[in-house]
């Protein structure tokens, strides 16, 4: 069943200059591994198709991953033409986004 990413993701987004930093998390080994294995650099891009140039991190320890959205908010805050020109609502609009989890995960 397609539900959305927030179901058992937590996000955290915001600038760094023209780029977008992109923070995920869960709460279990298990979901890890399925987000780890769902959530790559092209599943990313379906998911906010406005994403150009994307750089995935893994952060096992903290059961995260890290994503850097270059060129995203063009030459920075003060020149970005996008609604949200610090990307501080990024995160929430990728956990809004439908994704397949399985049942035992949720």
């Amino acid at each position: 069943m397609r539900v959305p990413l927030g179901t058992i993701a937590g996000a955290r987004s915001g600038d760094k200059g023209g780029d977008a930093n992109l923070g995920v998390w869960v709460r279990t080994d298990a979901q890890y591994e399925w987000l780890r294995a769902e959530l790559t650099v092209a599943r990313l891009k379906e998911l906010l198709p406005e994403a150009g140039e994307v750089d995935r991190y893994e952060l096992p320890n903290l059961k995260a991953l890290n994503f850097v959205l270059h060129g995203l908010l063009g030459e920075g805050v003060s020149s970005s033409t996008r609604f949200d020109p610090q990307a501080k609502a990024l995160g929430e609009w990728l956990r809004s986004r439908h994704v397949e989890i399985p049942e035992e995960l949720r």
